[in-house]
């Protein structure tokens, strides 16, 4: 017999639905992504650190969970869908979606009316909500949820290095996405990937052609540390910012960050270059966008086309690119996918003028 759950929203309204997935209860922070594809990427995407996540698109797991998915964490706290597929049809499928969230402990609930929910959310803004097997009453934990300490804990403990070729790239993970090191393997990069608080010199020792700053999860002003360490990095080697990368590359150039009303999460965000008035279809998943009129310096090069907040910043003085959008989307669009190459040219050419 299923069992019936519930989510609880921090204004008070309350869905129904049925639980599957692990059986226990949970508090988050509450999101929704648009994306019609891609829930495996969602499901082991650490920026989802701390958060119960909604997905609009109305059927979840008909292609099952792939075996590059299955061996990869879980790092969202709850999962919400319309309608699960328990029959997946997909020849590289190891199993269903309910037997994967079941063996990663992420409680979910399915039967629940996402429209409406995502509807509530864009009206109202993110809030924090609970999963629970009866409706939630106590309306004060919820809102003194708060999502801490998010980068350390997605962050990898060690230093992996790949690759054999050139330019040597150092690959700060603050909850990286894998595609990121693919697509820079793919371009003959050697790179070393070390966990979110290595310290600068450490990192210069090394010796890099290049600096990546790489996405993750939470409030990007909380992370001090890291952004002290950005701060000793800019202007000593070339560095493109991804994301949460791109959010404190601006902190450590005396910028600002805020929380956005509902973030942008999903495959299709349009963003407009601004050198060009052309128009890139975007994924992403944020819910802090850099301000960028705070910044002391830096040129704004991308905004997003529906809401015009920043979406990328050029720093030549610093011979820096950071950008909001996800160019190695997996699964996503691929329009802004020249960006690693643009990052590979800038290398080589500080390499000739060495």
């Amino acid at each position: 017999m299923r069992k019936k759950a519930y989510v609880t929203l921090e204004n008070g309204k309350v869905f129904e639905g049925v639980s599957f997935g692990a059986e226990k209860e949970a508090i988050g922070e509450l999101v929704f992504t648009t994306g019609m594809t891609g829930y495996l990427e969602t499901l082991t995407d650490p920026s989802y650190y701390g958060q119960i996540v909604t997905q609009t698109f109305p059927l979840i797991g008909n292609y099952g969970i792939t075996p590059d998915a299955e061996s990869g964490k879980c790092h969202l706290t709850a999962y919400i869908v319309r309608e699960k597929c328990d029959d997946p049809s997909n020849f590289r499928s190891t199993g269903t979606l309910e037997r994967y969230l079941k063996e990663q402990g992420i409680p979910a609930v399915w039967g629940v009316d996402t429209r409406e929910l995502a509807k509530t959310v864009r009206e109202a803004g993110v809030m924090n909500a609970a999963v629970t097997f009866r409706p939630f009453a106590d309306p004060d934990a919820l809102r003194a949820y708060r999502v801490r300490g998010a980068v350390r804990a997605v962050t990898s403990q060690t230093i992996l290095s790949r690759g054999e070729g050139a330019p040597h790239v150092v690959l700060y993970d603050f909850g990286a996405k894998e595609n990121i090191a693919r697509e820079l393997l793919r371009r003959g990069c050697r790179v070393t990937e070390v966990p979110a608080f290595t310290p600068a010199e450490e990192v210069l020792a090394m010796d890099p052609d290049g600096i990546m700053l790489a996405n993750g999860p939470g409030d990007p002003a909380e992370n001090t540390e890291i952004i002290a360490t950005i701060r000793r990095l800019a202007g000593k080697k070339p560095i493109f910012g991804i994301c949460l990368g791109h959010q404190l590359f601006a902190l450590a150039m005396g910028g600002q960050t805020r929380k956005m009303k509902y973030g942008h999460r999903g495959a299709n965000q349009p963003v407009k270059e601004l050198a060009t008035g052309r128009v890139f279809i975007t994924s992403q998943n944020h819910g802090y966008e850099v301000v960028a009129g705070s910044l002391p310096v830096g040129n704004l090069s991308y905004i997003n086309a529906n809401d015009g907040t920043c979406e990328g910043m050029d720093y030549p003085e610093l011979n820096a690119r950071t950008v909001q959008f996800h160019p190695e989307a997996c699964a996503g669009p691929m329009d802004a996918n020249f960006l690693f190459d643009d990052f590979l040219a800038r290398m080589k050419k500080e390499a000739r003028n060495a």
